[in-house]
């Protein structure tokens, strides 16, 4: 059957693609089979990716409970606090006492602060040695600002830690404002808050992370990771938008991941839950290799077949595809003319190529030459001045370079107006080209300046080339601003530099000498 088919095939120069659809639909009623353990496979897999992201929604809305107690716990703590200092402001010992025990007591706080209302510590514990500082911290200032109780965002204290504080502000009897009492929190350093996170780690590869709406990692559990901005992630753009959820994500790592989300009340913050993909689906993994194990006889059978007509169709698009990336190399018109395009599509297909790549190259012909053309005065540009040099250099060829730059151009365009000014480049474009042989590149290298590369032409040629050039330019009239002199450098490669790519550096240095010198003359590189 497969001889047949093949000589039907190459005897017909094409085949439309309605009868190849046909024969795959035969080769497709094989793979029924397939589709039925398969089936089962899919639906099996829509469940346990639903039931696992509930899973981890409602797991991460514990945790949130969990830490919204914490953080209720810990801003009771300092509302105790505070009123237990407001009538002892100004004794020191007392302060002291009470930051110690706060500290002390329930190990909620990596570090307890008391501040006075200009912002200046009064007391700490441990010792931090900022007794009599002045502090300047965001976390600081939104507390001396708000004079609430407050949960910070983090922030870098003046120690250089990764911290968040909880505060609460201080007011004597009078509703006086005093300061405010403050419970630090370490994010990249062991805490409690770090240790009631840890102690809710899930099953498996799965992990837990807390964000808040800035994308910043308050606990994570590679602990180099706190403080790190997430990037595209978009559980997290969620959380960012104070929504809890669930869905399906690919995380900042790349990794296909299983996330469940809730939000921390009274905060920004959002706990995260996240198992990959990989792990929930693979016990169906392990299900399906043994039922294709059973079924592979069958399978490679048909998977033969597929791959011989598969071969058949697909060679000549790879062909004209593989082609078709590489249209600017000469021999890819002859590859394409080579292709067999045994089939309706293909063939018209090898006749859009061949034509396109006709169109491309009159094209990129055309935009070459404008790209490495000065629009204003038709010579070559920069662009074409250092293609030049590139080129000459690999080639080890001896070239000299006049430089060239009108004087007191500022002047005609100030009083003449831009317009007019264009117009005497143009005209002096012009009689460049008249002092140039045919081998010669003139170009525009900038405003005003020009360049003429003569290339195996020797210092003397190329500076009996400039002084022509400056005699013709200076009893030249250019009505209506009149008269105009050029300054002019020379160069040579390789006789006053020993690399072509200093050549211009040179010629200038040429140039400004004769601007030095007085303008409207020649100078030659030394």
């Amino acid at each position: 059957m497969l001889a047949s088919l093949k000589r039907a095939v190459l005897g017909s120069s094409t085949l439309d693609l309605r009868r190849l659809i046909l024969l795959l639909a035969l080769i497709s009623a094989f793979l029924m089979l397939a589709n039925s353990l398969f089936a089962s496979y899919r639906v099996q897999r829509e469940v346990l990716i639903e039931k696992t992201l509930e899973t981890n929604y409602v797991y991460a809305t514990k945790v949130a409970l969990t830490v919204d107690e914490f953080l209720h716990s810990a801003q009771q703590q300092l509302q105790y606090a505070a009123g237990t200092i407001a009538n002892h402001y100004d004794d020191h010992s007392f302060l002291q006492a009470e930051a110690v025990r706060l500290k002390r007591q329930t190990d909620s706080f990596n570090s307890v602060a008391i501040v006075d209302d200009t912002g200046v510590v009064r007391a700490t514990d441990p010792d931090l040695r900022i007794i009599g500082d002045q502090l300047g911290s965001a976390g600081a200032l939104q507390s001396l600002g708000e004079r609430k109780p407050l949960i910070s965002p983090p922030f870098v204290s003046h120690t250089g830690k990764l911290l968040l504080t909880v505060s609460q502000p201080v007011f004597d009897a009078n509703e006086n404002y005093l300061g405010y009492i403050s419970g630090t929190i370490y994010l990249e350093e062991p805490s409690t808050l770090n240790r009631v996170l840890r102690r809710s780690s899930h099953r498996d590869r799965s992990y837990l992370y807390v964000i808040d709406s800035n994308r910043r990692l308050l606990y994570h559990p590679q602990a180099e990771r706190v403080g790190t901005i997430v990037g595209a992630n978009l559980a997290v753009d969620d959380i960012a938008a104070g929504k809890s959820g669930m869905m399906r994500v690919i995380n900042s790592q790349g990794i296909d991941m299983l996330a469940g989300y809730a939000l921390v009340a009274g905060t920004d913050w959002g706990i995260v839950l996240q198992l990959p993909v990989s792990d929930t689906l693979k016990p169906l993994s392990e299900l399906l290799t043994r039922v294709l194990l059973n079924a592979l006889p069958l399978a490679l059978l048909i998977a033969l077949i597929i791959w011989r007509f598969a071969r058949a169709i697909a060679q000549p698009l790879r062909r004209l595809a593989e082609s078709a990336t590489t249209m600017d190399r000469p021999e890819t018109t002859s590859e394409i003319k080579q292709t067999l395009a045994w089939y309706f599509e293909t063939a018209n297909l090898k006749k859009a190529l061949l034509a396109g790549i006709e169109l491309m190259h009159g094209k990129i012909n055309k935009l070459s030459e404008d790209v490495q053309t000065d629009s204003l005065t038709g010579l070559s540009n920069r662009r074409a001045f250092d293609y030049a040099i590139e080129n000459w250099r690999d080639d080890h060829r001896a070239v000299s370079l006049v430089t060239a730059d009108v004087d007191h151009f500022k002047r005609v365009n100030d009083t003449y107006g831009h317009d007019m000014g264009d117009e005497v480049l143009r005209r002096l474009s012009n009689l460049m080209r008249s002092c140039s042989r045919s081998g010669d590149l003139l170009c525009r290298i900038g405003g005003e300046e020009f360049a003429l590369l003569l290339p195996d032409t020797d210092l003397t040629v190329a500076g009996d080339v400039a002084e022509r050039l400056r005699q013709l330019v200076e009893r030249t009239p250019f009505d209506p601003v009149g008269n105009i002199t050029i300054s002019l450098g020379v160069a040579h490669w390789p006789l006053n530099v020993q690399s072509i790519d200093e050549l211009l550096k040179r010629s200038d240095e040429a140039l400004y000498r004769a601007k030095r010198n007085g303008r409207n003359r020649v100078e030659t590189a030394t």
